[in-house]
């Protein structure tokens, strides 16, 4: 998989060549001494002795072919030490591996080669081991490797068949695997010596090892680098990769399916081609593959096959992928899940597969991939929720089971993430509606109480405003969303509160603590002169010892509670001097102030008792000017005593901001030793508020936010 990031991708080079050591122990050449036996200095020494013998052994004696194959084995298992690879290279083994793969002149035409092939393929085994190091491939391009490897690669057209000549061949393909990797130069360079003919016919070679080291010399090659891809494609190498994805050696079709996927990315046209050479097919087979790396490359190359047109990502499905990725999803294995889930996302892209993966149990293997902690993996599940979400067939499921609970209280870790399930919550909201809504009540009506609790939780976050009687009054959704309130379960509860503050505030963002309250009734005021002005004045108050000059038309006007003094049989109707004993000197001033003027301050500290005030005497203009100067103030700490306030003094509006408040903070507010006993008085009033403002809406066919804005 060639998106893998530089250190994984260059272990998994070093990993690949190290098996290799171990299978070719056999005629190798012994070290005299256990290597970490030895000192930086013996290290050197024997680097250095190696280095000499290939630079003199270069002729075709069978004591120069030895000294040449012994030191060239050497060479290459000191290099398995990657630490120490830098030393062999200060050393000059380059040059010295390079000159022997070069041909030497032969002694005479019908001399046998002593050791054949087999000091080349030491010394490119040496120089692929040196090229896992990036910062080397290019020092071993520019002493000549690349034309002798290539020359290499050529060798089984002479007609012979050994399996010292195979070795050779394989070792330099591993070698130009491991010089291109992540270079573009080389890959160019390897294209203009002509690497790649002889590549692409050793795919058809007669052994497996072969055809296997060609396919990843090619895989690398094709990765990102056009002129590349298309000299591969124009080698006639589809027809045969093809049938290597159907091979029953696993490292076989693992390279085979990669050698594709590095074809067909971001190159629409080689994706006809392999399509149209029957790739489709054997591609799907691999995706219940035992060989997990062939899976994850499988996976991936079904959503680039994906993003080819709607008839492919149908035949896909029809074709039997979806069951096999699905099954990917809960995998251990992070990087299959992230493949599979990108396909599933891009197949799930065509309205006629969104019922398919969702009927195949997508859904929910999807909703738990929101919770990794990988940012890629999060966003494919997210991408592929989206597309299920498209299709109207699939809104209950993914309701019912949990789905916009998940979107709503996931932990996104990238802004494109984020914005993939704001979309996807958007488009479930618009089609909560007619044979979906229809489906949604009878369950939250007949379902089991888990399921009914789940519509009624997403209802309340996605329904049409004017679809909340019905859902909430007339089918039980408010008490589904109350007893999650009353649950012993602080998730249930939390869940519950969100649902009923979103229900609330529904249609706007503002709240009743954000709004002033309306202008009071227009009515003549006498004016802020006339305040304590002993003009004209014909009543007297007392408050605190000292006087407050009134008139009785301003207080007659004001409020009932005035009119029945003044106007009543109480014996104030004809005192000059009346008494206020509750109410302080101050906070008279104020109301005074307001029936005077029709408007007051009201500062926080004067709040509380100016309602009391107001209350007493009946002025709900200066009631509702001091519950708004006390909603701005409502803390976690003394939210219970300002709910006990307004039910004491019926102040509606502050009563209904408590529980508004309430629900807003239930968290921070379920800490509170007193939560428990504060839920238990809340819930009539919020049954109450809530149904009385869903009929109100409904009849009045108001779409707006059922706190009042006043």
């Amino acid at each position: 998989m060639d998106h893998q990031n530089k250190p994984q991708t260059r272990r998994s080079l070093k990993r690949k060549l190290e098996q290799e050591f171990e299978e070719d122990k056999s005629g190798r050449c012994k070290a005299a001494v256990v290597e970490s036996q030895r000192t930086h200095e013996d290290i050197i020494r024997d680097v250095r002795i190696h280095v000499d013998v290939l630079n003199t052994c270069i002729s075709f004696t069978e004591a120069h072919r030895v000294a040449a194959k012994c030191s060239a084995q050497l060479l290459s298992e000191i290099a398995m030490n990657e630490d120490v690879v830098d030393l062999i290279v200060e050393c000059g083994a380059v040059p010295a591996l390079v000159k022997q793969i070069q041909t030497p002149p032969l002694l005479a035409e019908s001399d046998p080669i002593p050791f054949e092939y087999e000091v080349e393929k030491a010394c490119a085994f040496a120089l692929g081991l040196i090229a896992v190091k990036a910062e080397h491939q290019q020092l071993v391009v520019d002493a000549g490797a690349l034309p002798c490897l290539v020359n290499l690669l050529k060798m089984h057209k002479d007609g012979c068949n050994s399996r010292e000549m195979n070795g050779v061949i394989r070792k330099a393909a591993d070698a130009i695997t491991n010089l291109a990797h992540e270079n573009a130069r080389i890959k160019t360079r390897i294209r203009t010596e002509g690497g790649i003919p002889p590549l692409v016919q050793l795919l058809e070679y007669h052994d497996i090892k072969v055809q296997r080291s060609a396919a990843g010399a090619l895989r690398t090659l094709a990765f990102k680098n056009d002129e590349n891809k298309n000299q591969i494609v124009e080698c006639n190498a589809l027809p045969t990769l093809v049938l290597m994805l159907s091979s029953e050696d696993v490292t076989v079709h693992y390279e085979a399916v990669g050698v594709i996927g590095n074809l067909v990315h971001s190159s629409p046209n080689i994706k006809k081609d392999v399509l149209l050479a029957g790739a489709l097919q054997p591609v799907i087979r691999l995706l219940s593959s035992s060989c997990l790396e062939s899976q994850r490359e499988a996976a991936l190359l079904i959503g680039q096959f994906a993003a080819a047109d709607s008839d492919c990502k149908v035949h896909i499905v029809q074709r039997g992928a979806v069951p096999p990725l699905i099954e990917m999803l809960t995998s251990s294995d992070v990087q299959l899940k992230e493949m599979s889930a990108f396909a599933l996302g891009r197949l799930a892209q065509d309205t006629h597969n969104q019922v398919g993966i969702v009927q195949s149990g997508g859904i929910v293997p999807l909703l738990s991939l929101l919770d990794s902690k990988g940012g890629p993996l999060q966003h494919n599940s997210a991408f592929a929720l989206y597309g299920l979400a498209e299709n109207e067939d699939n809104v209950v499921d993914l309701i019912k089971t949990g789905g916009v609970q998940k979107l709503l209280e996931g932990e996104f870790i990238a802004q494109p993430t984020k914005d993939c399930v704001a979309k996807t919550l958007k488009r479930l909201e618009e089609k909560i509606h007619g044979r979906a809504l229809n489906h949604l009540l009878y369950l939250m009506r007949t379902a089991a109480k888990a399921v009914q609790k789940r519509v009624a939780l997403a209802l309340a976050h996605l329904c049409a405003p004017n679809d909340r009687k019905t859902i909430f009054v007339d089918n039980n959704g408010l008490e589904l969303l109350l007893g999650l309130l009353e649950s012993k379960s602080f998730k249930q509860q939390k869940d519950g509160s969100e649902a009923l503050y979103k229900l609330a505030t529904k249609g706007t963002s503002l709240s009743s603590v954000d709004a002033a309250p309306v202008s009071p009734t227009p009515q003549v005021y006498l004016g802020e002169q006339y305040v304590n002005n002993p003009t004209l004045s014909d009543v007297t108050f007392l408050v605190e010892g000292k006087r407050f000059y009134a008139h009785r038309i301003c207080l007659l006007a004001s409020s009932d509670a005035f009119r029945a003094m003044f106007d009543g049989g109480y014996r104030e109707r004809d005192a000059k001097d009346v008494e206020i004993p509750n109410i302080r000197w101050d906070v008279f001033v104020l109301m005074m102030r307001y029936i005077y003027t029709g408007s007051v301050t009201v500062e926080i500290d004067h709040a509380q008792e100016l309602l009391r005030a107001a209350d007493q005497y009946l002025l709900e203009g200066l009631k509702r000017l001091c519950e708004y100067a006390i909603a701005q103030d409502i803390s976690v700490e003394d939210v219970m005593l300002m709910y006990e306030l307004a039910e004491a003094f019926n102040a509606t509006t502050l009563r209904e901001t408590c529980l508004l408040f309430i629900l807003e903070q239930f968290e921070r507010i379920s800490t509170k030793p007193w939560c428990s006993r504060l839920i238990q008085r809340v819930i009539p009033d919020l049954r109450n508020f809530f149904v009385s403002a869903l009929v109100k809406c409904y009849d009045s066919n108001v779409s707006s936010p059922l706190w009042p804005l006043d």
